[in-house]
């Protein structure tokens, strides 16, 4: 019996505040969510919550009953403030109970070693507080290649992966073989997708979830599968969560 848990991320409702968000998840029964802690278009921001770690704290767990399974993180810092307030996020993720947290890699050109240096940097700044570093499998960033992942994660221990399939459905690299990066991976985002459409609906695409969980087994994996899907044009967007979250419950 596996003990991964069916969580979504506060990603699926662009625009709604956090408080709506959580009502939204509890009335579609789901016990567990993902936040993004975004300057821009995420549930809270990053440099607010910054500003007052107490208020923050509160904000983030007060009055629901869903457990905070991850943050993705997206700061607009730059240079050594950069690392300060994602320290500050670190401390954050303790106060509230929280150990993954999702980055964006580098964009596709970025030096291979400079990626290496800012992960491992941030990776130390995250253990202090006892949290872990996970980046996301992204289109048009370094993360978009598996190989690359690899290297990443080997060069930089405790490093680890956001898993989302969809990358490797339509993106470059397609016919490669996740096989090397699952022991790594930390957090998973799911959606459905074609080899020409990063997202369809439920059931329409080519994401075989019986493998990737049984996959995601073999390799002890014991965390979240984050449903991660955005509103899209005629369709239900309950209907669309509900179906995913009802089919993924009949896999575990």
């Amino acid at each position: 019996m596996t003990s991964m848990l069916i969580s979504a991320s506060t990603a699926c409702w662009p625009g709604l505040l956090l408080s709506e968000v959580i009502e939204i998840m509890y009335d579609l029964e789901f016990s567990a969510v993902e936040i993004d802690l975004h300057e821009h278009g995420g549930a809270a921001k990053p440099s607010e919550l910054i500003a007052n770690l107490d208020r923050a704290t509160h904000t983030l767990l007060k009055g629901h009953r869903l457990d905070i399974v991850a943050y993705s993180v997206q700061l607009d810092s730059t240079g050594d403030q950069y690392y300060a307030d994602f320290a500050e996020i670190c401390k954050l993720a303790k106060l509230t109970k929280v150990v993954t947290l999702t980055i964006p890699s580098a964009e596709l050109g970025t030096p291979f070693n400079e990626e290496v240096e800012h992960l491992r940097r941030l990776v130390a700044i995250a253990e202090v507080e006892g949290a872990r570093v996970s980046v996301k499998t992204e289109l048009g960033r370094l993360s978009e290649d598996p190989d690359t992942l690899m290297v990443l994660c080997n060069n930089i221990p405790g490093l680890g992966i956001t898993l989302d399939p969809s990358v490797f459905i339509v993106g470059p690299a397609k016919n490669k073989s996740l096989d090397k990066i699952l022991k790594f991976v930390y957090h998973v985002h799911l959606r459905d997708t074609k080899p020409d459409r990063f997202q369809v609906s439920v059931g329409q695409g080519t994401v075989d979830y019986a493998k990737l969980i049984s996959q995601l087994e073999r390799e002890k994996y014991d965390r979240a599968l984050s449903i991660h899907i955005a509103p899209m044009e005629g369709l239900e967007h309950r209907v669309e969560l509900r179906k995913l979250r009802r089919l993924l419950e009949t896999l575990l």
